[in-house]
């Protein structure tokens, strides 16, 4: 049995949709079966049940011979952050692992984790590494770079909603884009590989794109002529702070845009992508077409 947490999010459904192809048995531990509805018809074991409460955690564990946690908190609930689900969520299914005798952990984690990052996510990422290390289990840890297919939807979907959207800062700073999709095969591997324990991998993705070009490429796939305008750094930081007592997950998202346009955010994945040449590379361009190609029809018509 694998376990898999966050099993209903964006990079989880596609994990266990690739286990489910392979026909392994798979458990989802969701705090909304609603969203896990479509995967009990095929054959997907459903417990409902929150990271942050141990107990629950330790239902789902029981049997499991490995877990996969892709959880993340970095949008955030009313009450959830990644204080709360990346290190608390994340120290309990360590803990339910450990009792259960587990043999194996798959820990997604973020590329640049690390101890005194500016940014909530990376800080609690990283001290979950630690601990997954000194666990005594076997574990294996994915470090994706940002994911295509979210921030086509913080910069693109308002260019299809709304007709214009908002640049995070100047925009000219290189990111490492990587598809969800690709995320999802390294996961599947290091869950079935076990030469991959004691691994950890840093996956990016084929292009080191801008903001503006990453907008540009989703206007040009998808045919949109909407504007695209700018937030001054130092228009963003006043944001996040006020926006830190009204919405934290707003706040950290204007954060992370920060340390986007000022940070080193360039990485050359050639190399992983080498030792892994089974994995397709997918590009931003194929994400657009794959997941906006309804609207660029629409635009194309209009």
């Amino acid at each position: 049995m694998i376990l898999v947490a966050g099993g209903t999010g964006r990079l989880g459904t596609k994990v266990v949709t690739l286990l489910r192809d392979r026909d392994l048995e798979v458990r989802v531990l969701t705090h909304d079966p609603s969203r896990a509805a479509h995967l009990s018809t095929t054959g997907v074991d459903i417990v409902e049940g929150d990271v942050r409460d141990l107990e629950s955690v330790r239902r789902a564990v029981a049997g499991a011979k490995t877990v996969v946690s892709a959880i993340q908190g970095f949008a955030g609930t009313k009450d959830g952050s990644p204080a709360t689900i990346d290190r608390g969520g994340n120290h309990n299914l360590i803990v339910a692992a450990r009792e259960a005798g587990v043999e194996h952990l798959v820990l997604v984690s973020v590329k640049d984790a690390s101890p005194k990052h500016p940014a909530e996510l990376m800080r609690m990422k990283y001290a979950t590494e630690q601990e997954v290390r000194a666990s005594g289990l076997g574990w294996t840890i994915i470090r994706p770079t940002a994911y295509m297919e979210t921030w086509c939807d913080v910069l693109g979907r308002p260019l299809l909603d709304q007709g214009k959207t908002q640049v995070f800062g100047r925009g000219l700073n290189p990111i490492n884009w990587v598809s969800a999709a690709d995320v999802a095969e390294f996961v599947t591997l290091a869950t079935l590989d076990s030469a991959l324990r004691g691994e950890v991998i840093e996956v990016g993705g084929p292009e080191n794109l801008t903001m503006t070009a990453f907008v540009d490429v989703f206007r040009k796939e998808t045919g949109s002529s909407g504007k695209v305008g700018h937030i001054p750094p130092t228009a963003m930081r006043l944001m996040a702070l006020v926006m830190r007592l009204v919405n934290p997950g707003m706040a950290r998202q204007i954060q992370m845009g920060v340390i986007m346009d000022t940070r080193p955010q360039a990485f050359d994945a050639l190399e992983t992508r080498r030792r892994y040449p089974t994995i397709p590379i997918t590009h931003l361009t194929e994400v657009v077409k794959r997941d906006y190609a309804e609207a660029r029809g629409a635009a194309q018509g209009a």
